[in-house]
This record gives C-alpha cells, structure tokens and sequence, in this order.
C-alpha cells in the first residue's frame, strides 16, 4: 500500500532521482589505491598494505603509539546546508570513522572489535556557511594496528571554480650558504602557494615569503612560485636566480672532497685481530681511534688506554703509536679520539661532570697530538627528561652539558678541530615518529636524543655518520619502514638528514637539514662486523642514488648531493679482516 502511495505521486519519484543524480563520492582515494595520496596520517602512522584488503589490492593499515591515535584524515570540498553520507570498511579494536567541521554537529561513529571487515556508517548535514569537511579514521593509544579501506563520503558535489593567476614579483632576499629567503606578491583567490627550485617543487606555503633550505654553497638555484587553491595550481611564475654564499669555515675539518672515515680497535682485540696503526692503508681519511672511556657513567673523567701486550701482543709501543699519528697527519689524514663504545656509557649528569669531561678529553688530545674527537654514545648515555620536548631548546642535564662541553673542546681548539658523531638510528631519525617519552608519556626517552646535540653543534659538526647498522626498522620520509640489508635502508637515512624532518611529526618543529659535506654514510666492513651488512653492489647503489640520482630503486630522494662527504665503516680492523673489500670500493667508487 505505501510503495502504490508513493508511485501515485511523481513530484516525490522526480525528486529523489533528481537527488541521486547530483550525489557523488568526493572522496580522494578511498581504497587507497594511490598509497597514502590524499591522505595524512599523525606523526607518520600510516601506510598502506596489500593484505588484508577489502577491495582492489591496497588497505590503509595504522598504528596507534602510546601518545598517538594513528588519525588519517583528508579535508574535502562540500556544499553548505546539504546532507552527506560518510562510510567505510575498517578491521581491527576501537576503530573510528568520522567527520569535523559540518559547521552544525561533528559525527563519528566506531567499532570496538571487528576481527573482519566491518561497514562503518554515519550522516551529516552542512551548515549554511560550510564549504569543507575533514573526514578521519583512526584507533586507539596503544591497542595496536587497525585498517580502513572503501572510504567514501556521498553528497551533492561542489564547484572548484578556477585556478589562481600565477604569482607576480618572485625575488630572493636573505641569502646563506644553505637557504635563500624569497617572497612574492599576494593572488587573489589563492589559498597557498608551491615553491620550486630548479623545476622540482620543494616545500608549500601558506603566506608570501619562504625560505628554501638544504642548499649547497657557492652553487646557483632558479626558484619558481605557483599559486594554488581547490581548482587546482597556477603557471610558475617568472624565474629568480640566486646563488649560495661560501659555506662557513667552521666545521670543514680540511677534508678531501670524499672521505673513508673507520674505527681502529686501539683499546681492545676482537676475532678481528689487533691492527698497528702504521699499517692502516693510506685510503682511510679519518681513523677515529677506539674507544675513550670513562672512569663511571657519571663522572666525566675518560681515559684512553691502549691495548695491552697480553691481549693484543702486536701492539705497537707508545712512542711508535705517537710516530705514526704524526705520519697520518703529514699525509693529510685526521686521526681522533673516539667517545663511548657499547661498553662506555657517558652522562654527564652535572657540572662537574662536564668540566672533568672538558679536562680529561683535553688530555688525551694534546697527550697524542690528535686532530680532534669523535662521539659514539651508546645505550644509555643520552636520554631525554619527560618535560624536555623541544630539540631546539634542551633542558635535560646530560644533554645541556654535553653541547656545553663540546663547544667549550671546539672553542679551545680552534676551526681546525674535527668534530665528529656516531649516533644509532634510534637517537636520529626515529625522532621523525617519536621525541623522548612523548606529550603524553610511555614512550622510549632516548629516542631521538642525539638531535638537540646535532642541531646545537651543527655549525661546528664536522662528520655525522649515523650507524645504520644494528638497527630495527625505520620509518622514512615516504612514511614507508624500511629495513637493514640493503641500499634502500641506507638511501632512505641519509636522505633524512639531508632533506629535514618534522620530530614526532609536528609540522611546525622540523630539524633542518645537515650539509652533505658534512654526512658520511655508517656502513658495516663485513658480515661479521655487525648487522646490516651489505654487499659492495648495494653501496654502490646507494652512492649513486644519492649523488646522482640513479639507482635509486623505489624510494625517491628530495635531492641530489654529489658533496656527500662519503663512507663511515665499523671498523677498520673488520675491514682488514675482508681483504680490505669495503675500502676498495670506496676507492673504486670515487678514485
């Protein structure tokens, strides 16, 4: 009787066609087909897998960290006072689907369990000044990985309108050694602005001015501004040239344009042997002599004691050691001190910690004539305090009075002093997910503790070569993880630190870029060395993705740095113990 009732009336029929006919999905990459395209995921929790999938061949899959809810979002285009229709396919515990900023009441509706996919679906109807609306998924602080796919919001479609004018009135302003300022005159109607630099865009902005980072010295740029709003980007604008002042003196350590930087066992023997450093081959640039350790984890007193006759019986006597570093010098090698070890964890907890860091670090210098210092802390040598949250301003003792005592060590040697640092990947570029135990605790407080030292030394940072070896997986800029054992691993490090990253993903917090003059890869010399060996051929893919932008496989740098300085080994020794198979491919390499 009702569907007669309804068909007796054809002003209802001809409405709700009408209806339907102008409803579409605006949704963008909604089964996540395109990867993560359209899509932003907090502190980089996302990523997308090819099972389980609900339909097509990808899935968004998330994970919740202890501070984090793994929120993927993606701001649409709607039209005021309508009604729209938000569904999707999720799996896993306390999954979320919802939408804020309807202007009238912000929807969300969930899932506390669903071990198969589960069809999540609400409505919600615009206000009368609304034109966008963020739609999300997301799970739960810690409660682990969820999925989402088939997302799709179903609703009367909105115009773009038109593309803005290209911008006019590009010129450079502030020029460094590594940024040059631009800004621009304001368009109308555009809602951000895309800066390119030599054809490739680089980075967006909100206002009328940026500044590009990450350059090179004495090198020449173009730079290129488009304006852009919900109908798509402008033409560039004209061009501006700009070049890069000479980079600064400080921190260059008088290097060859590319180095080979290893670590010689000079303290200790291992199944590796015990090798004179007389008879490290001229090929080795840097030798950061092994290890420098403390008395305690906390006075700051280090001593460097050679290994002895009964463990190493080859050991060379003190006055021949001495000879030798003056050899490597008179070849133009640098021969340093190195701090820490897996066994030598420093925290300098207090100020007198510090200053007797100061001294004894001091001694061992001027007591071998040697060319500067090497950090290596391990383990639990530099951990973050749970107030200490911004990397630009530390406030944790171990760090402030680390950076206090290498500035002190820098300004006592002079712009010849070599400053180099080892950092695991833990303390560097897991600081792009997570810094110290997080806003709302739980998480590791040494992660991401070496990047207040780097940032406060960077000036005056000669080498940081990150071990990316003995490693867990590691998210990159691609928001993808990826693992030791080949060149992607070493490709998709290196090119964090010379790209930048935001620390825990906040936007408005990123570590600036390192120059690549100052960035040699860690690498392991041998499978017995340590894990995350790799063969000569993947070195040799890294090299060339990284400096020349080929081979790179499926990661896509954000640069290209033929002035990376070059390779950091463990050990040396290991290498020796290869028929020298890492060094001579390094020589091979860069001749």
């Amino acid at each position: 009787m009702l569907t007669a009732a309804l068909l007796a009336v054809p002003g209802i029929t001809a409405l709700s066609s009408a209806a339907r006919a102008a409803d579409a999905d605006l949704a963008v990459n909604g089964g996540f087909e395109s990867g993560l395209s359209g899509w932003t995921c907090t502190a980089g929790s996302g990523t997308t897998v090819n099972s389980p999938v609900h339909g097509g061949s990808s899935a968004l899959q998330a994970t919740p960290a202890g501070s984090d809810n793994a929120q993927c979002a993606q701001t649409l285009t709607v039209k005021p006072s309508s009604q729209y229709t938000l569904s999707g396919y999720v799996r896993g515990s306390y999954v979320y689907l919802g939408a804020s900023g309807t202007g009238t009441t912000d929807v969300s509706t969930w899932t506390q369990s669903a071990p198969d996919w589960q069809k999540l679906t609400t409505t919600f109807t615009t206000g009368a000044s609304t034109t966008k609306v963020t739609v999300y998924t997301h799970g739960w602080y810690g409660t682990g990985a969820y999925y989402a796919d088939d997302v799709s919001l179903v609703g009367p479609g909105a115009s773009a309108g038109q593309p803005p004018a290209a911008p006019t009135g590009l010129k450079a302003g502030t020029v460094t050694s590594s940024s040059v300022a631009l800004s621009w005159a304001a368009v109308s109607g555009a809602t951000s602005y895309a800066v390119y630099r030599d054809g490739a865009k680089v980075q967006a902005a909100t206002g009328t001015s940026a500044t590009v980072t990450g350059l090179n010295p004495s090198t020449a740029y173009g730079f290129q501004v488009t304006a852009v709003n919900d109908a798509g980007e402008s033409a560039k604008s004209a061009a501006v040239t700009a070049t890069t002042t000479a980079g600064p003196s400080g921190g260059s350590g008088d290097l060859p344009t590319h180095a080979l930087v290893g670590y010689l066992h000079s303290s200790f023997a291992n199944g590796s042997g015990y090798t004179r450093l007389a008879d490290v081959p001229d090929s080795w640039d840097v030798i950061d002599l092994a290890f420098g350790e403390p008395t305690s984890a906390t006075s700051g007193d280090i001593r460097f004691n050679r290994c002895p006759v009964t463990e190493c019986p080859n050991v060379e006597s003190d006055a021949d050691f001495k000879a030798a570093i003056k050899a490597k010098q008179a070849a133009g090698k640098k021969v340093l001190i190195s701090i820490g070890g897996a066994n030598g964890q420093v925290q300098l907890t207090t100020t007198a910690a510090r200053d007797a860091f100061v001294s004894s670090v001091s001694n061992i210098i001027d007591t071998y004539g040697l060319d500067g210092l090497d950090i290596d802390f391990e383990g639990h040598s530099l951990s973050l305090n749970a107030s200490d949250t911004d990397f630009k301003n530390p406030t944790t003792p171990v760090i402030v009075n680390l950076i206090s005592a290498l500035k002190t060590l820098k300004a006592k040697y002079g712009s010849k002093f070599v400053l180099s640092m080892a950092p695991e990947t833990f303390f560097v570029q897991m600081g792009y997910q997570y810094y110290g135990t997080g806003k709302w605790g739980g998480q590791d407080p040494r992660c991401g503790a070496y990047l207040p030292v780097i940032y406060a030394l960077r000036d005056d940072l000669t080498l940081l070569h990150v071990q990316d070896y003995n490693s867990g997986p590691i998210m990159g800029l691609d928001n993808q993880y990826h693992s030791m054992g080949g060149a992607d691993f070493h490709i998709a490090m290196t090119d964090m630190l010379l790209t930048g990253f935001p620390v825990a993903g906040d936007a408005g917090n990123v570590f600036p870029p390192l120059r690549p003059d100052q960035i040699a890869i860690g690498m392991p010399a041998s499978v017995n060395a340590g894990n995350g060996y790799v063969a000569p051929s993947e070195v040799t893919k890294a090299l060339d993705c990284l400096t020349k932008k080929t081979n790179c496989g499926s990661y896509t740098t954000h640069g290209t740095w033929p002035a990376l300085r070059g390779l950091m080994t463990w050990s040396v020794n290991w290498d020796r113990f290869s028929n020298w198979e890492f060094q001579k491919n390094f020589d091979a390499y860069f001749g």
